[in-house]
């Protein structure tokens, strides 16, 4: 298939990342991760025990790292990452690390340069409105925030951490609001946007539902 661009933005828990990853296999596209990037930056973080306030500090080490996605997991220089970026704790830091312009600025450079050769499918919060303006499809994902909170209990259940699904509403609910209230890039729908709401759809309608869309406006070629 030809070199194109699909950008899935949306909140926390609206399903982006399970969306994304099977569109980019039914379109022969390379998935691009970009919350997995800074899950990573978070982990890295916890592990050197940097302080939240030393911006400059993680702004440094986000330009520094090198961050590689594949389809088992994210290697960051070299080491390879799959459920240590999914706790809780490292969730909650990664948000709080996203309003760090310096630290967006460094992965936005890195996001670009993987989409320049390549057919890609990237989701995150920013991608249609700033990382990849000029994307051929772009989407807006959401849910109520019920059914988020709910999605992401079950999904922290399955792996054993015990949490409380109203703890998990008021974090998700959090995590939205540092999300469209940061000063550099935040979260929002692209003008041109297709707006899906899947409170009350399943994975495999969405992702067919995209599917069918990224098919008709590239012209379906294989």
């Amino acid at each position: 298939m030809k070199k194109f661009q699909v950008a899935i933005d949306g909140p926390a828990g609206a399903g982006k990342s399970t969306v994304a990853r099977r569109l980019a296999d039914k379109l022969g596209a390379v998935y691009v991760d970009t919350g997995a990037m800074y899950r990573a930056i978070a982990w890295r973080v916890l592990q050197d025990g940097i302080e939240l306030m030393n911006e400059k500090k993680i702004s440094s080490l986000a330009e520094a790292l090198t961050i590689t996605l594949d389809t088992d997991g994210v290697y960051v220089d070299g080491l390879k990452l799959t459920d240590e970026i999914r706790s809780n704790q490292v969730s909650l830091l990664a948000s709080d690390i996203a309003k760090i312009a310096g630290v967006r600025k460094a992965l936005v450079k890195k996001q670009q340069l993987i989409s320049q050769s390549q057919a890609v499918v990237m989701d995150g919060r920013d991608i249609g409105t700033h990382v990849l303006p000029h994307a051929d499809v772009k989407i807006f994902l959401t849910a109520s925030i019920e059914a988020r909170a709910q999605r992401r209990y079950q999904e922290l259940r399955a792996k054993g951490e015990s949490t409380q699904l109203e703890v998990i509403h008021k974090e998700i609910a959090d995590r939205d609001e540092n999300d469209r209230k940061r000063t550099f890039a935040p979260l929002r729908q692209a003008e041109d946007a297709l707006f899906v709401e899947t409170t009350s759809l399943t994975i495999e309608e969405v992702t067919e539902m995209i599917f069918q869309l990224c098919r008709n406006k590239l012209g379906g070629e294989e």
